[in-house]
């Protein structure tokens, strides 16, 4: 049998800083201690700057460590955010482990979660508000984002021909709107849409294609 302690970092800032990874780690050591078991350094697995919402098995170190479990190993985790933050991925995983005779214990719901009834109760409790958190949050990004894109705000991304960034805000470009306008009035005299682009690059240094030009004019 073989321990591993599995420790994550969402952010390169927090893997380089450290402080959470070192948390993680004491907090497996410790719980280990009371269980009776040994974890050498190197059965700790640590994934810098994944996110929870990459399915485990896909991450650079949990594919890894993954493939390598065997039946009869433990797999510790701090806590469940850790490790999941997809429902459906979490009980997959959490089914796959145990079928392969893989113990799973999370710290924060109070051990093993594969073998004892109420924690995988909790488990699956808490996975799923884990995925409801997780939705609301990003349904809260993107209801400020709206807001944001009604008040005039730029929210990054292409900035079109004929347009310019200032203080957050999308405003129009003096400039490149008269050339757009010039650009108009060849249309309509009837200069083609390659003798306006050969226009644009070589009088005003503007690389634009045939096909980008017919959406201004």
């Amino acid at each position: 049998m073989k321990v591993y302690g599995y420790i994550r970092v969402s952010t390169l800032q927090q893997a380089n800083e450290g402080e959470s990874l070192e948390t993680q780690l004491r907090q497996i050591q410790s719980y280990s201690v009371l269980k009776g078991y040994d974890i050498p350094l190197e059965n700790f697995i640590t994934e810098k700057g994944v996110s929870g919402s990459l399915e485990f098995h896909k991450r650079p170190e949990g594919s890894k460590l993954y493939e390598k479990l065997e039946s009869g190993d433990v797999l510790v985790f701090s806590k469940l955010d850790r490790a999941f933050r997809n429902t459906r991925n979490a009980l997959n995983t959490l089914h796959e482990l145990k079928e392969r005779g893989i113990s799973v214990h999370f710290i924060d719901l109070g051990g093993d979660v594969t073998n004892d009834g109420i924690g995988s109760v909790i488990f699956t409790i808490l996975s799923a508000f884990a995925t409801f958190e997780r939705e609301r949050i990003a349904t809260r990004i993107r209801e400020v984002k709206q807001v944001q894109k009604t008040e005039g705000k730029f929210l990054g991304g292409f900035t079109r021909f004929g347009f310019k960034v200032e203080e957050e805000k999308l405003i129009k470009n003096p400039n490149e709107q008269a050339i757009i306008k010039e650009m108009k009035t060849m249309r309509r005299r009837g200069m083609s849409l390659r003798r306006i682009s050969n226009w644009l690059n070589k009088t005003h240094g503007v690389t634009m294609s045939h096909s980008t030009v017919s959406t201004f004019v």
